[in-house]
């Protein structure tokens, strides 16, 4: 019998290639997009207010600059750094004090004493409490503002290539964590046969490999991405030892211990729970190994739920058990829609009974979802504006949508699972060549037709025998997979609900690096710059106003301090349109408590300079929003009264 060629495959198996490659290669392409439009990853505490405010300018040097943030967070020894013109340290250098109290989070640095008049430049550093890094800068002058030589870095706290590079490892871990646990609770749940089926092994493998190696980067990689933004530190034994030390360091070392464990679970479910026969014994295996698994796969999930989202913010105690659950069932249902593929796909002998199990446990799976999904909404977003106008909730509405269309696709799949029918037994293989009139295993040389001595004397022949040998093998799964229609359509509605899959599990990447919307709303409603400072500090203000007369447009600085009930001194400088000192006739203030039916209290103060006008003593009563009233007069016949509301006290 001439010599056969080399076996490339029946078509089957080369579009089961083709179709992983081509899920890859989505992948790929719909996280680079993401991550391009996305930048550096955004950080979930926020900056809501310091002392002095950006471009504040005070008349003397203050003794200290303090930050509030709208969460903890860990801060270094150079977490916060103030510049004086010239680009050199104005602080002490000791370090950050904790100022916090209360729900107050806020630290401060001393500055150096008999500091010159200019423009100082605060920079700040530091780790949110749910694991990402956060960096910003400000300025505020003494006396007035000056040319400054300040030249900070652009790059972003956890940005650059190390940002890059930490992101798709995190995009990796999820992915592997998915294959983990969903194709395991696919074998134990669904398919206990496929324990023995060497596609479903990979698989399952394959996945706890992406979640180790993703892991062990990510704990290398974790001291440069939250400090120097160089790959060479990622091997620095002292940034690795502070990592160790951190809350997120413990949890990817524990993520690592955990999956020894993993290991070892399967090890167990692939080796000897595959291989044993007595129903009664696979039985309380299967008991045994769901237990076991279902411990191990809820610690792994528990890692990220002690570090992210849910360790911050309000309801801590709910929200992680709630982020654990999500994290479970997106991995049984998404991580068992990959298998089930991968079944249909490479093996012959799944059945439309597990095909079924699938379905059920897909359906609680989404039941679960549904329920932990709106709790977390509510507690990220926490508001309609939030929900539309911030980029976390506009990923999440993105989310929802890519859901709806999963679920869209997974109906039909349920249609085409309602119709599966199971494949006829395989006949043999001499006789499925008979029937396919192709030379039977006797005619094609088997080891069975000829002496063994033919055989080893001829290991070319051999060689050739076992290629055909395949080639039948594989031309008989062909026809099993292909038997009926209605196996081929599932396979096509599971591939499409795979690759809509990929995009999902990219855009819940990304939201967990995004800044929560309900966190955003709240920073900008107290960032530096607006009307309401943190509680008990000075208050700043700039309002802008407009006579309507010739020259009648300016701004107003008003600074009062120390901006609490009691006495206050009361500052207020007014600058022309170009920004130089603006004289006015006639300058008044009042301040109105409306909740408290309080005002208005009138303050006039006196002229100490051109456009510079103060008073003291200036009393508030008690604490609460106060509404402040400023009367300019630019000329006998042209005036205007603005106003802003503030936070006292």
């Amino acid at each position: 019998m001439p010599a056969t060629a080399p076996y490339a495959g029946p078509p089957p198996i080369r579009r089961a290639v083709a179709a992983a490659a081509f899920l890859a290669a989505l992948a790929g392409l719909v996280f680079g997009l993401l991550l391009a439009g996305a930048g550096p990853a955004s950080a979930h505490a926020a900056l809501t207010g310091s002392d002095p405010q950006d471009g504040a300018v005070v008349d003397t040097a203050p003794q200290e600059v303090t930050l509030s943030f709208s969460e903890a967070i860990a801060v270094g020894d150079d977490s916060i750094r103030v510049l004086d013109p010239r680009g050199k340290r104005a602080d002490t250098e000791a370090g950050p004090k904790d100022l916090s109290e209360g729900s107050t989070v806020r630290y401060g640095v001393a500055l150096h004493s008999g500091l010159p008049d200019g423009t100082y430049t605060v920079a700040w550093q530091a780790i949110s409490a749910d694991s990402h890094p956060i960096s910003g800068a400000f300025t505020f002058s003494i006396g007035a503002p000056s040319e400054t030589t300040v030249a900070l870095s652009s790059q972003e706290a956890g940005g650059g290539p190390v940002g890059v590079v930490y992101s798709i490892a995190r995009y990796a871990a999820y992915g592997g964590f998915v294959l983990l646990v969903g194709g395991s609770a696919f074998v134990l749940v669904c398919w206990r046969g496929g324990a023995s089926a060497l596609p479903m092994q990979r698989l399952v493998v394959r996945g706890w490999l992406t979640l180790t190696a993703a892991t062990l980067a990510m704990l290398l990689l974790r001291s440069p991405y939250t400090g120097s933004g160089k790959f060479a530190d990622a091997f620095d034994l002292a940034g690795l030892q502070a990592v160790l030390e951190t809350k997120p360091g413990a949890a990817l070392v524990s993520r690592l211990l955990l999956l020894g464990a993993a290991a070892l679970f399967i090890a167990v479910l692939f080796g000897t729970y595959a291989r044993r026969e007595d129903e009664g014994e696979r039985k309380d295996l299967t008991f045994g190994l769901a237990v076991g698994g279902g411990v191990v796969a809820a610690g792994i999930a528990a890692t990220w739920a002690m570090s992210e989202h849910a360790s911050t913010g309000i309801q801590t105690s709910i929200a992680m058990p709630v982020d654990v659950l999500h994290l479970l069932a997106v991995a049984a249902w998404l991580g068992g829609l990959v298998s089930l593929l991968v079944a249909l796909y490479r093996t012959p002998d799944i059945g439309s009974a597990a095909v079924r199990r699938f379905s059920a446990v897909a359906f609680g799976s989404v039941v679960v979802l549904a329920a932990t999904g709106i709790y977390q909404s509510w507690r990220q977003v926490g508001s309609w504006s939030a929900l539309t106008g911030t980029r976390y909730g506009q990923l999440l509405i993105l989310k929802v949508a890519l859901i709806g269309v999963l679920l869209t696709v997974a109906w039909f799949s349920r249609r085409w699972t309602g119709r599966l029918t199971d494949p006829a037994e395989a006949a043999s293989p001499s006789r499925d060549a008979e029937e396919a009139g192709e030379p039977g295993t006797e005619e094609a040389g088997e080891p069975g037709a000829g002496p063994e001595e033919v055989l080893e004397a001829d290991p070319e022949r051999a060689a050739q025998l076992a290629r055909q040998r395949a080639a039948l093998t594989a031309t008989k799964e062909k026809r099993i997979r292909d038997a009926d229609p209605e196996r081929s359509g599932l396979r096509r509605s599971v591939l499409a609900e795979a690759a809509v899959a990929v995009v999902l599990l990219a855009v819940t990447t990304l939201l967990t690096s995004t800044e929560p919307g309900r966190t955003e709303e709240e920073a900008a409603a107290g960032s530096p710059g607006a009307s309401a400072p943190a509680a008990g500090g000075p208050v700043n203000l700039s309002m802008p106003f407009d006579t309507g007369g010739r020259n009648g447009k300016g701004t107003l600085r008003i600074d009062l301090d120390p901006g609490r009930t009691g006495s206050n001194d009361l500052h207020v400088w007014i600058d022309g349109s170009g920004g130089k000192p603006m004289d006015v006739p006639e300058l008044k203030l009042a301040l109105t408590l409306e909740a408290k039916d309080i005002g208005p209290l009138p303050v006039v103060p006196d002229r100490l300079a051109e456009g510079h006008w103060s008073a003291s003593g200036v009393r508030i009563p008690m604490a609460g929003e106060w509404k402040i009233d400023v009367t300019v007069r630019t000329s006998d016949i042209d005036q205007v009264t603005v106003d802003e509301n503030v936070k006292i006290g």
